[in-house]
């Protein structure tokens, strides 16, 4: 048996690339592996370094790729159904510029091979940036978000964000190819090795150390899940309930999940009115998260709306980031049709147009509190939480649901990436959630308390630090990028020069075409 396009090469080769690509999906929540990562992608550049050819390369690249996409989104397929396939098929196109990449410098001499401890990483981080396009999908699954749980990987963090990490783990994977591939090339792995742990030891240099200078009391709500007729009423009953036990704790905020009000409350005074009994009980305003249609605006939108003792204080962040076919459909002129095979918006929801630093406290001798709001998707992007500690934000608050994946890893990945959001900041993060898993994180990325599982329906108070400073990553933005740019333009200048060179070799060799 032969399969179609590997050019006559067994079929095990095409399974073998798609089960390769697969296995980073392992170094993610829920199982969790964080020190797999290191060694993950090795198989995959194996296969792609004994590739016959380019060609036979790209195409084990796309294979590959498709495989680490379906593997790593998995969760959706009860709401996407068959659509999945198709779409992480899509998506692994991207690394097929990749698979031909990985091929051609590994499979070269040791000089060519110890380049590619900077190239092919590189090559990784372009993709990386390109499906972070949120038409796409956006950044989840970023091969470095694997390293949340990591005290070191989440100190370099603070100096290069989650691509600094990206880099160094597909660096390390590449050293360890040409280490394991044969007894001539286990120099050049070594080489390659120490290589990136000295450039480890560089950039740790400059890791950011918080400066506390203080701590605020948030409590998170958790209803759980509620479906049937009368849901979002019924969830707005516990809610309330949850955030009275909160009373007497000296909370400085309580945070409600996204989607906890399924109502827009200017169009609902009842419901305003019982939220500001609740902040006058609580001594603490309350953050909830409005997904409705607003009375001010056209259509739905998903809003953090703070209120205090006096109703809605005014402070109104709109979701800028929308998750594709869960919240709108992307170019639904063509893809419509998803929604007659999955659970996909049958009404795109609205933008936001700006983030939001809100305010609370101010009253009673409470000081000011300036945090930033995020909901749900939007944790996933680094660049979000760096524009708001850019405005002044203390604190991040991230509001989400994952109900829909109970089951799922999905809960797990999406509470572990406010470990790198705090750590690449430098300011804590709470993360906040409908049905779990809700989480805290410290300034430096470590967790605070006990997080809180897709079973558990409570009310919890965390002790949140507060730390001044900014991080190297939050000053300079995402300059891996940048680097990982120039490696790729000198590596596309060298290879054109040495095209030229060979091109008027052949020229001047008697016999050839134009020889003298």
């Amino acid at each position: 048996m032969r399969w179609a396009g590997t050019g006559g090469r067994p079929w095990w080769r095409a399974v073998a690339a798609l089960v390769a690509g697969a296995l980073p999906a392992l170094a993610f929540p829920a199982p969790s592996l964080w020190w797999f990562a290191w060694v993950a992608l090795v198989p995959w550049l194996l296969l792609l370094r004994s590739a016959p050819g380019g060609r036979r390369a790209a195409f084990e690249g796309w294979l590959g790729g498709a495989g680490f996409m379906l593997a790593v989104h998995h969760w959706l397929a009860p709401d996407l159904h068959v659509f999945v396939v198709p779409l992480a098929a899509l998506l692994g196109l991207l690394w097929l510029p990749w698979g031909w990449l990985a091929h051609r410098m590994l499979s070269g001499g040791p000089g060519r091979a110890l380049a590619a401890v900077a190239v092919v990483p590189s090559g990784w981080l372009m993709v990386e940036l390109v499906r972070s396009w949120q038409e796409l999908g956006g950044p989840w699954g970023l091969l470095g978000a694997s390293q949340w749980q990591a005290a070191g990987a989440l100190r370099l963090a603070s100096v290069g964000g989650v691509w600094l990490l990206s880099l160094l783990v597909v660096a390390v994977n590449t050293a360890v190819v040409p280490l394991v591939a044969g007894a001539r090339t286990r120099r050049t792995g070594l080489a390659g090795l120490i290589v990136c742990a000295l450039a480890g030891l560089l950039v740790s240099r400059f890791a950011w150390t918080p400066e506390p200078y203080g701590t605020v009391r948030v409590g998170v709500v958790q209803p759980g899940v509620v479906n049937g007729v009368g849901g979002a009423g019924a969830r707005f009953d516990r809610e309330e309930e949850l955030t009275r036990r909160l009373a007497g704790q000296d909370v400085d905020l309580a945070v409600w999940g996204e989607s906890s009000v399924g109502t827009d409350l200017a169009a609902e005074p009842g419901l305003q009115r019982r939220l500001a009994a609740l902040a006058r009980e609580t001594g603490a305003e309350v953050l909830v998260n409005v997904d409705a249609r607003r009375s001010d605006r056209p259509g739905i939108h998903k809003s953090s709306v703070l209120v205090g003792p006096d109703g809605a204080t005014g402070d109104r962040y709109d979701k800028m980031r929308l998750v594709p076919f869960g919240e709108y459909v992307p170019f639904r002129s063509a893809l419509g049709w998803a929604t007659s095979v999955g659970e996909a918006a049958g009404e795109d929801r609205r933008r936001g147009e700006r983030p939001v630093v809100m305010e609370a406290g101010g009253t009673e001798g409470r000081p000011v509190l300036r945090f930033g709001p995020l909901v749900c998707f939007e944790t996933a992007f680094p660049d979000m939480s760096r524009a708001l500690v850019r405005q002044g934000a203390e604190l991040l608050v991230a509001q989400s649901a994952t109900s829909t994946f109970q089951q799922s890893w999905a809960p797990d990945q999406h509470a572990s990436l406010g470990a790198l959001r705090a750590a690449e900041t430098g300011r804590s993060m709470v993360h906040a959630t409908l049905t779990g898993v809700s989480a805290v994180y410290g300034p430096d990325g470590r967790r605070i308390g006990r997080p809180l599982g897709t079973e558990a329906r409570t009310a919890a108070v965390y002790e949140v630090p507060l730390a001044a400073g900014t991080t190297p990553y939050v000053r300079l933005g995402p300059w891996p990028v940048y680097l990982a740019l120039v490696v790729l333009a000198a590596y596309a200048g060298t290879e054109a020069r040495a095209a030229v060179r060979a091109s008027r070799r052949a020229r001047r060799r008697p016999g050839t075409r134009g020889a003298s």
